[in-house]
């Protein structure tokens, strides 16, 4: 815990867009609740998201869904297939309808572009307090 009394998580933001995970950052910013307070790292790229995992405790990733070349809809789906414990995902979305596709790759939340920085600070808020309490994101390998 930091001085604060918040519990301290780190979040990947995903984008090939800088200017596309400023706003992520912006909207969700760096308390989204007071007992919460958030370290962001970022990766421009599946390669860099997966180094990060790697070298990391990643607590969750909010990913762009309309990135390129690498979308975040197949990067939360290749992180749940990969990782025996990913972090919880959630992706920024442009349109509703792709909910089902977000549900197909196992996301844990999406957000709808425009992001409305009040409903992205509880979804995030949501995610972490449930990583806190040791939610298992949905994707997970079944331990053995």
């Amino acid at each position: 815990m930091s001085d604060t009394g918040a519990t301290q998580f780190t979040v990947l933001l995903y984008s090939d867009d800088a200017a596309v995970r400023d706003r992520i950052r912006l909207a969700i910013g760096p308390r989204p609740a007071a007992d919460l307070s958030i370290e962001f790292t970022d990766a421009s790229s599946w390669e860099e998201c997966r180094r990060l995992l790697d070298d990391y405790e990643i607590d969750l990733m909010v990913l762009d869904g309309e990135a390129t070349p690498a979308g975040g809809l197949g990067i939360a789906r290749q992180t749940k297939d990969e990782y025996q414990d990913p972090p919880a995902t959630c992706v920024v979305i442009a349109r509703a309808a792709d909910r089902w596709l977000a549900a197909f790759s196992q996301v844990d939340a999406t957000l709808l572009a425009p992001l409305d920085p009040v409903t992205a600070g509880q979804t995030v808020a949501r995610l972490l307090r449930d990583r806190k309490a040791g939610a298992v994101p949905l994707g997970a390998l079944p331990r053995t």
